[in-house]
């Protein structure tokens, strides 16, 4: 499977963008997940969604703010993002699970099988 993210880009403080991540492969089996890294910090995670987009999960920063959805007819996963602030500025991965962990919400790194290679978001003020 390889994943590529795009939609990344340059917005002021309080505007929006829409992340978008296609995969290769048939991924519709898939949790999918969004993470991002800024400078000098840890990969962190922001969102989940599992394969029929039956769980859907956030991180505390995010929640009220993005949006993850998926089209598995396209192989593809969303991330929806308003409001944006500086802090949201980092570079964006998108992730592929391919199962076989027993939590229901899959938040770490390592819960991940395939990366994409990253888009980045800055957010001026």
């Amino acid at each position: 499977v390889q994943l590529q993210a795009s939609g990344g880009g340059s917005v002021q403080a309080g505007g929006s963008l829409g992340l978008s991540c296609a995969a290769s492969g048939r991924t519709f089996r898939y949790v999918m997940g969004w993470f991002r890294q800024a400078p000098g910090k840890e990969r962190e995670f922001v969102a989940g969604i599992s394969s029929y987009s039956g769980s859907i999960y956030y991180a505390d920063s995010v929640k009220g703010q993005f949006t993850i959805s998926r089209d598995n007819a396209k192989n593809t996963v969303y991330l929806q993002m308003n409001s944006l602030k500086p802090e949201d500025t980092a570079v964006y991965y998108c992730a592929a699970s391919v199962g076989g962990r027993l939590r229901v919400e899959l938040r770490e790194v390592n819960d991940y099988d395939y990366w994409g290679q990253g888009t980045q978001v800055t957010v001026s003020s």
